[in-house]
């Protein structure tokens, strides 16, 4: 006799748990060959919020972490990633893709993950300033994360598109929920196993699955989230996105970009969630010499 495959049902990643969704609901995917080869759960607007309350309660922390732990971090995803290569090769394939392309795409992943721990203690020296003032100042400007972001994945990528918008979020001191593809879901909540077993705090990244035309709305009008960020083209999302956003002038940022090519990633996907604050600092001429008071 044939024994009875056990499938994985994939949950939901809020405040460093897996959680069922409080819906009850999940909707099953299938193989290119019509084979059911997951569970996944269909997350609620209650999710949502519950993700934004885990992102929120961890942002300050995570923000005021020196820049060369953050770094810390992220190589270490890096690192488990690494080590679960071959688990993330096998969810690619079985959701459609070829040998090759998936073992370019986690290494591709694994490569990103460490480019941008690289960016964690540099960005601020690259995008911060001194400014020239006609006034007895110091001018500082310098860079601050967003806060609690939102993102909604790219649709057509199960790993790569959604840790290329992931990275640059926390690697800048932000904190995330995500909406992973509706579709190819299976490697985001692989993905969160990972972050779990990261060093990475709890509810620094969220991931939630579900249907995307029922949970854009909430990704998108929280009251206490502070960006957006889209990966797609659909234009009807994301008119809808920057209509939400309006309620409390929340930053809306859309990407289409190919995720991967090497030049989907750059130093500036970081400063797009970040802040500039400007300081003056008063000086005093005292006998021909300048000080600071």
């Amino acid at each position: 006799m044939s024994r009875l495959e056990i499938l994985k049902t994939y949950k939901i990643y809020i405040g460093g748990q897996f959680p069922r969704t409080e819906s009850g609901r999940y909707y099953q995917i299938q193989d290119g060959k019509g084979k059911v080869i997951g569970n996944i759960c269909m997350s609620s607007k209650k999710d949502v919020r519950n993700a934004v309350s885990a992102a929120r309660k961890t942002f300050g922390g995570w923000a005021e972490r020196s820049a060369f732990n953050r770094s810390q971090i992220l190589y270490r995803i890096a690192e488990m990633l690494e080590g679960r290569r071959d688990q993330f090769i096998n969810e690619l394939m079985i959701q459609g893709s070829s040998k090759a392309n998936a073992e370019k795409e986690i290494d591709l992943t694994i490569d990103r993950t460490v480019y941008y721990a690289g960016w964690c203690d540099k960005y601020q020296q690259l995008l911060s300033s001194v400014n020239p003032v006609s006034s007895a100042h110091f001018n500082f400007s310098v860079v601050e994360p967003t806060g609690v972001v939102s993102i909604i994945a790219d649709e057509n990528s199960s790993l790569i598109g959604m840790i290329s918008l992931i990275l640059p979020a926390i690697a800048g001191g932000n904190t995330c929920v995500v909406l992973a593809s509706e579709k190819l879901p299976l490697c985001s909540i692989t993905f969160a196993e990972v972050l779990n077993t990261s060093d990475l705090p709890a509810g620094v990244v969220n991931i939630v699955t579900g249907k995307r035309a029922e949970l854009i709305e909430p990704m998108g009008n929280h009251m206490d989230v502070n960006a957006t960020v889209y990966s797609g083209s659909n234009a009807d999302e994301i008119k809808k996105l920057k209509e939400l956003a309006v309620q409390n002038v929340k930053r809306v940022k859309t990407y289409n970009k190919k995720w991967m090519n090497e030049e989907s990633q750059d130093l500036y996907m970081i400063s797009d969630l970040q802040e500039v604050k400007t300081t003056w600092h008063p000086i005093e001429n005292i006998g021909g010499a300048t000080s600071s008071y």
